[in-house]
């Protein structure tokens, strides 16, 4: 017969057999896959940021022509011999660029400038290639997070579209007996858009992967309405910015009228308006479209003043800290842009204005951001 159980043996037993609640049920199977998709999006985040630094230099060496065809597969190989080399400088030779600017390049001289357009050109085949396989691996391993495929696919359909408005830029200065000594500046700026657009969609994609689905979930009910619309005028306003940048570099208006805070003596400054028609002077007239560049960075930076005033009643230290290392980014870069005026443009200073303004763009992102995914914080600290 078997052995009576007493009564607290019983509680106890029923006590043992008493399910555990689960935690981190939405993020359980996707954590290794979250954080390896984030360390691939970090990997493609620093090719992207050195494309946009190259880009800088191809442009500020007037590297872009140096390469009249667009070849996107067979163009990957670069010129093996002197027959090779003789072919594409006599290419170069046929466009205005050359007859009307650098007839006096060598051959020695004309390989500086091409290697720094192919070096251009290839970094982005490479983006393209590590898009795609690391694509493809999470995808074919299912280890891509639910919602996630599609945002993944944009960066690579981005990518391909970029690659396809370079060629177009190019495009309008590969000319001959039209004149044309650069490629379009409103072509230039498109370029550069799309490049800072696809490094704003990855800086995102990172912070979101950054942080587990669950604890974004929690963050986004204590959202921080206002705070976050003013970042996002910031974030749009700086955007706006990088493009009058564009249009300074694609004519090389940062050469001219370097002194400040006047202009040639004048608030603004002189022949504003003498091409025609009258709607080219906003992007191929020196003088107006670096007024335009100085106005708005001004502007710029009395509305980030603004934002960063209310960045700072934020609840949360991280958020605080964030607005705080955009006001001191905005800052410096002001004052570069000052320094890259009065010194003429040169290459070292204005690549650093260049990079500046993708420091400062992120930094935005980042603010924008946790105002709309706080970090929780309590007495001992971020939660």
């Amino acid at each position: 017969m078997a052995e009576k159980r007493k009564l607290f043996e019983e509680v106890g037993s029923a006590e043992a057999a008493k399910p555990v609640a689960q935690t981190g049920v939405i993020d359980r199977g996707r954590r290794s896959a979250r954080g390896a998709i984030r360390v691939w999006l970090m990997i493609l985040f620093a090719l992207v940021f050195v494309m946009i630094a190259v880009g800088g230099m191809t442009r500020l060496t007037d590297s872009g022509l140096s390469i009249t065809e667009w070849r996107p597969l067979t163009g990957a190989i670069p010129p093996l011999n002197d027959a090779d080399w003789a072919s594409e400088f006599e290419k170069y030779k046929a466009i205005d660029e050359f007859q009307l600017q650098n007839a006096w390049m060598t051959l020695a001289d004309f390989k500086v400038i091409y290697w720094w357009e192919w070096g251009h050109r290839q970094l982005g085949r490479v983006i393209g290639l590590v898009w795609a396989i690391g694509f493809l691996w999470f995808l074919l391993r299912r280890q891509i997070p639910a919602g996630w495929t599609g945002r993944l696919l944009l960066l690579g359909g981005l990518g391909g579209l970029q690659g396809a408005i370079g060629w177009w830029m190019v495009a309008s200065g590969v000319t001959s007996g039209e004149g044309m000594l650069d490629v379009a500046s409103y072509r230039l700026a498109t370029h550069l858009g799309l490049a800072f657009v696809i490094l704003g969609f990855i800086t995102w994609y990172m912070l979101m992967l950054g942080r587990e689905e669950r604890d974004l979930m929690q963050a986004r009910r204590a959202k921080e309405a206002k705070q976050f619309s003013l970042a996002t005028g910031l974030l749009h306003f700086s955007f706006l910015q990088i493009l009058l940048g564009a249009l300074v570099a694609g004519i090389d208006a940062g050469r001219y009228f370097v002194d400040w805070p006047l202009m040639q003596g004048q608030f603004f400054p002189p022949d504003a308006f003498d091409l025609t028609p009258a709607w080219r002077n906003f992007f191929e007239n020196a003088g107006l479209v670096q007024f335009m560049h100085r106005m708005s960075g001004y502007l710029l930076f009395i509305f980030g003043v603004v934002v960063w005033l209310r960045g700072r009643k934020s609840a949360h230290p991280a958020t605080r800290f964030a607005f705080n290392a955009v006001m001191a980014v905005l800052s410096l870069q002001i004052v570069w842009g000052i320094t890259t005026v009065l010194y003429a443009a040169p290459v070292h200073i204005a690549l650093v204005h260049q990079a500046l303004a993708v420091v400062l763009w992120v930094l935005i992102l980042r603010a924008r951001f946790l105002s709309a995914y706080p970090i929780a914080t309590s007495l001992r600290g971020p939660a």
